[in-house]
């Protein structure tokens, strides 16, 4: 069952600011909701609040401590659940869907990592201001099986060896 975590990074592995991500590119956005759609994903508190609204045709799962604060969604476009943990929140996406992404924060993607299957990243060729950071990727541990270059960044995946 395939746990694939879905980022962009930049060139350093840096991911946000602990606000928001640095890069707002429309190919990525789009190719993040082609990939996801139907499925489930798995993130942070901070993160979902980030991104500002529920994403529709997928499960979001926010882990966070304070479930209470979360409004889940109610227009049935988009459903949403609350997790306490990360594995937690893993198990239940996995009675969910066959096919489960961690969509960051960096605390929720260094907690899931030992259980990550894939990696799909957007690897821009930049760097970013910013103290979140992807966890690093080991070659001995990853193998690229993918990269689909474009101008100023690739759509790159991985796959645990």
């Amino acid at each position: 069952m395939p746990l694939i975590g879905i980022a962009i990074v930049d060139a350093n592995g840096v991911i946000g600011d602990g606000e928001r991500q640095p890069f707002e590119i429309a190919e990525d956005w789009a190719r993040f909701k082609r990939v996801t759609h139907g499925h489930v994903l798995v993130m942070g508190r901070r993160t979902h609040d980030a991104i500002g609204r529920w994403l529709p045709g997928r499960t979001t799962i926010v882990v966070t401590s304070r479930p209470d604060d979360v409004i889940l969604p109610s227009d049935g476009r988009a459903q949403g659940r609350t997790a306490a943990s990360v594995g937690a929140a893993i198990d239940l996406a996995r009675s969910l869907d066959d096919t489960v992404f961690i969509a960051g924060g960096g605390s929720v993607y260094a907690q899931a990592w030992p259980l990550l299957t894939d990696l799909d990243l957007t690897e821009v060729h930049a760097q970013a201001e910013g103290s979140v950071r992807f966890p690093d990727i080991d070659p001995t541990d990853w193998a690229e099986v993918s990269r689909e270059p474009h101008d100023g960044f690739d759509f790159v995946h991985y796959r645990r060896r």
